[in-house]
């Protein structure tokens, strides 16, 4: 009798931790499939020094992948140098270059940034990305997180979209306080706005209008009733107002195309030299604010040959080596304007490529 009651009240311990093993299970299994955290996670790691909070904060969103994280850590040191304002960073990478993200930062002289850094699922891309581009590096999933602004865990109205190959020269407040017209979703520097680029755009035949991305050979490309000669817009730098970008559903129209390209081949991938810029000229045709062309210098990576010239270049307040030709890589142009922010990869993982004549 004794031994049978022993036997019941194990039995007893056992379905009660079954019953809590199973609750906590559903648990987990709700937050994880809530809201944004269906396409993004955030590891929820923010700097010891300070948390985002307020209007005065000026929020940031910039990618970091694992063979280009020095490039994002450049970006971010050349922002804060140049400004007294209150920055936090939304770091978006890829599971294998969190712990690579967080000690770059952690162990360098960016140890005292606000930042968080929100894990980018590839999975929201699958049927949506052809892989048919000249250049595989605009084929990264982390290409097309700025389409998918909403998902990221943030709460902020305004935000600041910034590119990994670009240099801030100017005090970045000046670029989130644009006035953006109403209804308009984003603003953006067109590619017909930079005098000092004409000539450089002709002489390395680089693509400004529709014609250079879209396949008007298409119906449903003739069915959006853009003229071909349409000066596009470089989706690399932009201000994004996230209320109008949600009742636009401008994410949902950017998947729209990329579904579309993927079953039809709409776009003219092998001149525009990518997938990630065709959706955003399509769905902005004619419905953003202009940038100042000053706050998007670009078309630095396109030539290993200069073409600005160096007092222009001063005078830019932001510099974009959009192009095959990287800063961080040999041949490349302008390197002593990028350098200067570089900081170097405790790590070791990232390191730059120069010439054997550099010193």
């Amino acid at each position: 009798m004794h031994l049978l009651r022993k036997i019941n009240q194990v039995l007893v311990l056992l379905l009660l931790l079954l019953v809590c093993l199973l609750l906590h299970s559903l648990q987990l299994r709700a937050w994880s499939s809530s809201g944004h955290r269906k396409s993004f996670t955030g590891d929820g790691q923010t700097s010891k020094h300070r948390k985002p909070a307020g209007d005065n904060v000026i929020p940031i969103i910039i990618c970091a992948s694992e063979e280009r994280v020095g490039a994002t850590m450049a970006t971010i040191h050349s922002v804060i140098a140049n400004t007294e304002a209150h920055i936090f960073f939304y770091i978006v990478t890829l599971r294998d270059a969190v712990k690579l993200t967080r000690r770059y930062i952690e162990k360098t002289k960016l140890k005292g940034i606000q930042y968080k850094i929100l894990e980018f699922n590839p999975m929201v891309l699958k049927k949506k990305v052809r892989p048919d581009s000249s250049r595989p590096d605009l084929l990264h999933p982390l290409n097309f997180v700025r389409f998918y602004l909403p998902l990221l865990d943030i709460s902020h109205e305004r935000v600041i979209y910034l590119d990994d190959d670009v240099i801030v020269q100017g005090d970045i407040r000046r670029l989130f306080g644009i006035y953006l017209k109403k209804g308009h979703a984003a603003a953006f520097a067109t590619d017909c706005d930079l005098p000092a680029a004409r000539e450089m755009i002709q002489s390395i035949g680089m693509q400004t209008t529709y014609m250079g991305f879209l396949d008007y050979r298409k119906q449903e490309v003739k069915d959006l009733g853009i003229d071909p000669s349409d000066c596009t817009f470089n989706p690399g730098v932009f201000v994004a107002d996230m209320k109008e970008w949600k009742k636009l559903k401008i994410t949902k129209q950017l998947e729209k195309w990329m579904e579309l390209n993927f079953r039809q081949n709409i776009y003219s991938s092998s001149m525009a030299g990518g997938v990630a810029t065709p959706p955003m000229l399509i769905v902005f045709h004619d419905k953003f604010t202009r940038l100042d062309p000053l706050w998007h210098v670009r078309h630095l990576g396109w030539s290993p040959d200069p073409f600005y010239s160096t007092s222009f270049l001063q005078e830019a307040h932001l510099l974009h080596w959009n192009g095959p030709f990287k800063p961080w890589n040999y041949p490349a142009v302008h390197l002593d304007l990028w350098e200067r922010w570089f900081i170097p990869d405790p790590s070791g993982k990232f390191t730059l490529t120069r010439s054997d004549n550099d010193s």
